[in-house]
């Protein structure tokens, strides 16, 4: 059931990457978590600014590649703990484990096809 249009998934993008950014601070994670968090952020304020739906500012990435870049975001999140060896209990395996459904809910709720999302 795809019912998330194009524009209120770039809200929830933004509350995203606010997320990504503020995570550190509000879960108590330092080294290597914060510093994914923050990369994460990033990556995810560039892939906002350069889609072409209705918060992108470039518009140079199609709506659907939107949608597989952040497919795959919620992957590398679901098993980021175990790659990255956090302990289990840890803040960091819950936040990132928390991130890996948040974005695959977004993901599996997002109409990627809309016919807001190519508009300029």
């Amino acid at each position: 059931m795809r019912i998330l249009g194009p524009r209120l998934h770039g809200y929830i993008d933004v509350a995203i990457i606010l997320i990504f950014l503020l995570g550190p601070f509000l879960f108590g994670l330092g080294g290597s978590p914060a510093l994914i968090s923050w990369i994460l952020a990033a990556v995810h304020l560039v892939l906002t600014v350069l889609t072409r739906y209705p918060l992108g500012v470039a518009k140079r990435i199609p709506f659907v590649i939107h949608g597989l870049i952040e497919l795959l975001v919620a992957v590398f999140l679901a098993l980021l703990p175990r790659l990255d060896g956090y302990a289990p209990g840890s803040p960091a395996r819950h936040f990132y484990w928390t991130m890996a459904i948040v974005v695959g809910l977004v993901w599996l709720l997002t109409d990627y096809r809309g016919n807001e999302a190519e508009t300029p």
